[in-house]
């Protein structure tokens, strides 16, 4: 599996910007030989961004979902996403859709940070699915955090082979890497769940300012990382918040 990570710039509030980005990264990695393309959080509103009260884009009806699935049939690949899920409630949620644009998965995150609770419901489950690379598990950024990794393992409990992680993952605004470097967490996080259940797992994250909401002023920073099944870091990619890239690594 030739695997795509599309560390995108996410603008809050803009949802036609980002959804153009989105569909121009993925015709990008197809046209290099891409199977699978894993893109950002949230990535059609930004990560705690107000969402739009009032106005639908939910799974798989919505606005946002049409686009990303036009454009894996349309390109023959593979699409993991992260989309702010406007339906009955609000969810940040995640998307697995095949070479078709069909959903294959659809995740709603467990283990939202608690500044993020007034703006999304929460989910309650995991789910994998097969695929023609084997099986698939999904979840979203700091899912893989929860206590004891519970939600990758239990991805790995349920038979998953490679997990997908949406990522938005954001520094102070004064953060300096050349002093502190980024990512511990997420090593941390990833590589028991990848070396007890013998999985792939890659975070992609998306750059730019958050400038709304609970964590203005801060910045994402990309920095998204894949870890092999020995619990070896295969990937990693470049870290600020102009680091708007497209990377590659081929699994298995």
């Amino acid at each position: 599996m030739k695997l795509a990570l599309a560390q995108m710039r996410v603008e809050g509030g803009c949802r036609g910007a980002n959804l153009q980005r989105a569909v121009d990264r993925i015709a990008e990695a197809a046209q290099v030989g891409a199977d699978v393309v894993l893109l950002p959080e949230a990535l059609n509103w930004g990560w705690t961004h107000p969402p739009p009260r009032g106005r639908r884009d939910a799974i798989p009806d919505g606005a946002s979902f049409k686009t990303l699935a036009d454009a894996a049939a349309a390109n023959d690949v593979w699409v993991c996403a992260g989309l702010v899920e406007i339906s009955d409630d609000v969810f940040n949620a995640a998307v697995l859709l095949d070479r078709a644009g069909e959903l294959v998965l659809h995740h709603r995150k467990i283990h939202e940070l608690p500044i993020a609770h007034h703006l999304y419901a929460r989910g309650c489950s995991t789910n994998v699915a097969t695929t023609e690379f084997g099986t698939a598990g999904v979840h979203i950024c700091a899912d893989a955090a929860a206590p004891g990794q519970w939600v990758g393992r239990q991805l790995g409990e349920q038979g998953a082979q490679f997990i997908l992680s949406p990522c938005a993952w954001a520094v102070e605004a004064g953060h300096d890497p050349a002093v502190t470097s980024y990512g511990d967490l997420w090593r941390r996080s990833y590589k028991p769940v990848a070396q007890a259940y013998g999985l792939w797992i890659a975070g992609c994250s998306c750059v730019g300012r958050i400038d709304a909401g609970p964590w203005k002023g801060r910045r994402c920073i990309g920095n998204s990382i894949v870890i092999g099944p020995d619990g070896e870091e295969l990937l990693t990619g470049p870290h600020g918040e102009d680091a708007d890239v497209l990377l590659w690594l081929e699994l298995g």
